[in-house]
């Protein structure tokens, strides 16, 4: 696979999820470090972000690894993000803070830090980059 527009934007997408959820996460602790402003924009920044990366994900086919119609598993993340992000806002609409807490942190983690690690499995377009770079050193 090579980088073609729409894995540039999909990659920078998720780079960005990744980079300003942890902001998003921490930014409305309770007490005097809150920063509610702070958690707000970077939440729909983060959330404009995984959308973003999902919907592109959608036409990124593979049809080396194990796949179906060049769906591979990790396609799988499509449904459960945008799944995801809909409870996460009904659960806030509904004052249900725990839960939506709950929730972005889990889409955060499965979507965002465990998809990143699959990228790196041989075979896969970041994962052929960081090995080659590796077994260069």
């Amino acid at each position: 696979m090579q980088l073609t527009p729409l894995i540039a934007v999909h990659m920078s997408c998720a780079i960005a999820a990744t980079a300003i959820g942890p902001i998003a996460l921490w930014a409305r602790r309770s007490g005097s470090a809150a920063r509610p402003g702070l958690h707000r924009t970077a939440g729909y920044a983060f959330v404009l972000l995984m959308v973003a990366t999902a919907i592109t994900a959608l036409f990124i086919r593979d049809h080396k690894l194990p796949n179906w119609q060049g769906f591979t598993p990790i396609h799988l993340l499509i449904p459960l993000t945008l799944t995801g992000l809909v409870y996460a806002f009904w659960s806030l609409s509904r004052g249900r803070i725990d839960q939506h807490r709950h929730t972005m942190r889990r889409l955060y983690f499965g979507a965002c830090v465990t998809a990143g690690i699959f990228t790196l499995v041989p075979g896969r377009l970041i994962g052929d980059w960081v090995w080659q770079q590796v077994l260069v050193l």
